[in-house]
């Protein structure tokens, strides 16, 4: 392979870049200057933006598998390479993080600025903003990389700035004394890290194996010595890597029983950093699914089909059940998420066309509706300064606006006609039930679970006689409506006219199919001609 395959500008390598640069330079700002370094780190983010905008318009959904692919010599001596390419899966997930990144920057505007607690003071502004960035970059990068190794590195170096996030910028609307808050925050950012880590081991000596077996650590590399027969992995030893690469994937995901560390993480992280943990980094577990798994390990991944569709079914319904019986906001949409989660998964393993493009679509759908629903329930929290679903009541006579589009973000998380998410869901259970008719009815029961805590929720807070507490919230201001009316404008669209996403994801739906050599099921009853 020649040392450099795209002698172009190095597109893919600018959108991970830029905000690695904007992290440095927010970071390197005097810690008096604290909107300049809010200012900088939302520039930076809006021109990583501009350009996975550009990626995605020079994507070619009917081209190349992979595409603006770049590729460069590593460390010779084991083969690895710092080597890109997005496909339709790929490019919109680069697009997906891009776009929310500018979202949670305003959203968080004020989350870290200095406040006094007793004894202690909040970490610099300057801080918060640089490791919100630095996290951009790896998840984008993470998304682009086609070379094994150099996704392992990026999948476990993202840890380290969402740990700091996690446990140095925690939510101030805890229950408790500063010190209880204190060991909250890190005791969630500890069991994130753990987690993780634990994990990503596990597919270190995945990683390593398979470079053993296959001599390369390159997905372009093993997929063309697969297809002409210069390599057969012995079924155990594939069952093996498998069970590797998917053990991290199901942790980052989350997926039950690996779970546990998502409800905490999330409940005492900020709304916006809680939005970059569900809606942005754990969707690079899912995606790796479909890259690594299926393309990697065809075989094991349909030897494997019927115990992760099982385990995608326990998530949906227990992440669903628990969030009925949450008291604190933050900890229902965290379960919520589990539930939506093990949707994905259970798209990506139907082996259905339908069910993989759901579950793509599922994935950004989410995070768009995950978004919106959170960043929402902050600005909630942030008023009452309260986690906890029984301080509320009667919002809706306040603060109307705020009450209108917390209710579009819960109806959109329930999956409504209409809005995005539904489009995704139905596609999922469609390409389940036509495989597992069992599993799609029993899958069904996340979306009646999904209605009543979302519903309830909103009937809690919103509705009901005004508690003296909330008489004198206000309403949303403008700073606020620039985060949340987007992201609704984008759920309303992408409800309606799903097909610019479609079209790009439907054909690299295929190659997968092809890579684990699936087809549709064909109906039990032939069309009419």
């Amino acid at each position: 392979m020649s040392e450099v395959v795209n002698a172009g500008f190095p597109l893919l390598t600018a959108t991970a870049v830029l905000p690695a640069v904007g992290a440095i330079a927010t970071a390197a700002v005097p810690a008096a200057r604290r909107t300049v370094a809010k200012w900088l780190a939302l520039l930076f983010s809006l021109a990583t933006l501009v350009l996975a905008a550009i990626v995605l318009v020079r994507f070619e959904p009917d081209g190349d598998r992979y595409q603006l692919t770049e590729s460069h010599a590593w460390i010779k001596d084991f083969g690895v390479r710092y080597e890109l390419g997005v496909d339709g899966i790929g490019v919109v997930m680069v697009a997906l993080t891009a776009l929310l990144i500018p979202f949670v920057i305003v959203a968080g505007w004020h989350d870290a600025d200095p406040q006094e607690t007793g004894s202690k003071r909040w970490r610099p502004t300057q801080g918060f903003f640089a490791l919100i960035l630095m996290v951009e970059a790896m998840v984008i990068l993470s998304f682009e990389a086609t070379d094994v190794f150099l996704f392992y590195i990026l999948f476990e170096a993202m840890l380290i700035p969402m740990y700091f996030l996690i446990g140095g910028f925690g939510d101030r609307a805890h229950a408790g004394t500063d010190e209880h808050a204190a060991a909250q925050r890190t005791y969630a950012a500890v069991k994130f890290l753990l987690y993780n880590l634990v994990g990503g081991l596990i597919m270190l000596a995945a990683v390593i194996g398979l470079y053993v077996v296959a001599g390369s650590f390159s997905l372009s590399e093993i997929a063309e010595a697969r297809a002409s027969g210069r390599l057969e992995m012995a079924t155990t030893t594939e069952r093996l890597l498998f069970l590797g690469f998917f053990f991290a994937f199901a942790v980052k995901a989350p997926l039950w029983p690996l779970h546990t560390w998502l409800p905490n993480a999330m409940g005492e992280a900020t709304a916006p950093v809680a939005v970059l943990i569900t809606a942005v980094v754990d969707k690079v577990g899912t995606f790796a699914m479909l890259r690594f798994c299926l393309q990697l390990f065809p075989e094991a991944s349909s030897w494997a089909t019927p115990v992760v569709i099982t385990l995608a079914l326990v998530s949906i319904v227990y992440g669903a059940l628990l969030a009925v019986g949450q008291r604190d906001i933050k900890r229902l949409i965290a379960y919520a998420s589990i539930s939506h989660f093990g949707f994905i998964i259970l798209g990506i393993f139907a082996m259905t066309s339908q069910g993989q493009s759901g579950a793509t679509l599922y994935m950004v759908n989410h995070g768009l509706s995950t978004a919106a629903l959170m960043l929402v329930a902050g600005f909630l929290i942030s008023r009452r300064g309260s986690r906890l679903i029984a301080d509320y009541g009667g919002v809706q006579k306040v603060a109307p606006v705020l009450a209108g589009t917390f209710l579009i973000g819960g109806l959109a998380t329930l999956s409504l006609p209409g809005l995005a998410p539904f489009v995704s869901e139905f596609l999922v259970l469609v390409g389940t039930f036509s495989a597992y008719p069992v599993a799609g009815i029993i899958a069904t029961s996340g979306i009646v679970l999904a209605a009543l805590y979302t519903l309830v929720l909103y009937q809690r807070t919103m509705t009901g006689p005004v508690k003296t507490e909330v008489s004198a919230m206000p309403d949303l201001k403008a700073r606020e409506l620039a985060v949340v009316a987007p992201l609704i404008a984008l759920l309303l669209f992408l409800g309606v006219f799903p097909k610019p996403l479609t079209d790009i994801v439907n054909p690299a739906v295929q190659h997968t199919m092809s890579d684990v050599q699936k087809q549709d099921p064909r109906p039990d009853v032939e069309a009419a001609k």
